[in-house]
């Protein structure tokens, strides 16, 4: 089953917005975003592209990411499968 992300996001810009949820915070600073650990790689360009896409915004420095209303919307979402399967127990099932 493929794996289809939202908004023309990559996995590593997810993963930034994770660490944003993680944390608790509006605001992290480069070095933060850099020690984030990922199997396909990190550094500074996912906050940039996250920037570009209007997910945060970086200070003139480029130090410190803020994330944007966008932002908060995408983290606030409770991803789900598309094609749930009812599981023992579900209110849907009906007893026999």
């Amino acid at each position: 089953m493929a794996i289809i992300l939202p908004n023309d996001l990559t996995t590593q810009e997810i993963r930034v917005l994770q660490e944003f949820r993680r944390l608790n915070a509006e605001t992290l600073g480069i070095a933060t975003i850099k020690a984030i650990k990922h199997p396909a790689g990190g550094g500074e360009a996912p906050a940039m592209g996250l920037a570009t896409k209007g997910f945060v915004t970086a200070d003139a420095t480029r130090e410190n990411f803020t994330l944007t209303q966008k932002g908060k919307d995408f983290l606030a979402i409770d991803p789900k499968p598309m094609n749930e399967e009812s599981t023992p127990g579900d209110a849907d099932e009906v007893a026999v």
